[in-house]
């Protein structure tokens, strides 16, 4: 009985490897989209085709530590005279006639136990898509970066930030 060569099994499980990580990557790629949202927010609209800086939304930012989601109140300063009859635009005014929050999914988060401040980034001119990504591009919001430990100590060290533990951990 003559036995087939062994690199044609390993052509061929070459093969299947390559088609299982390929129906894998898409599989994760599906999952590297941010999570679905209570309202379709389109921030490529309000970045890249109105040009809104994302401190327009996110008033707080450069005062307080958090960037937050801007209150349905802000949202409507606008939307009460622009693109009214939008279902998008229809959640948030029926979210405020009926004094009802939006249920935001949380995107970007970090161990309870770190203590980021957003304003001392932003007002040492770091852009928010240093840590947050091309926000502007994004169909639904995404975390880009591990925001783990490593990541935050290594940024530090390259721009000069204080890496001792008692900056970041309450």
């Amino acid at each position: 009985m003559k036995r087939r060569p062994l690199i044609i099994g390993g052509v061929a499980t070459l093969v299947v490897l390559i088609v299982l990580l390929g129906v894998g990557g898409l599989a994760i790629a599906g999952q590297l989209d941010g999570p679905e949202q209570p309202v379709n927010f389109p921030h490529t609209t309000h970045v890249q085709a109105l040009g809104m800086d994302c401190q327009f939304c996110h008033r707080g930012v450069a005062i307080s530590g958090q960037a937050l989601i801007p209150p349905v109140e802000q949202c409507l300063f606008c939307h009460q005279v622009v693109k009214t009859s939008s279902p998008e635009i229809q959640k948030l005014t029926n979210s405020f006639k009926n004094n009802q929050p939006i249920d935001w999914t949380r995107v970007h988060r970090l161990p309870d136990h770190v203590g980021f401040e957003h304003f001392v980034h932003i007002q040492k001119g770091f852009d928010c898509s240093t840590c947050h990504g091309d926000v502007g591009s994004m169909t639904r919001v995404k975390q880009v970066r591990a925001l783990g430990m490593g990541d935050c100590v290594n940024c530090h060290r390259q721009n000069g930030g204080p890496t001792d533990c008692a900056a970041c951990h309450k």
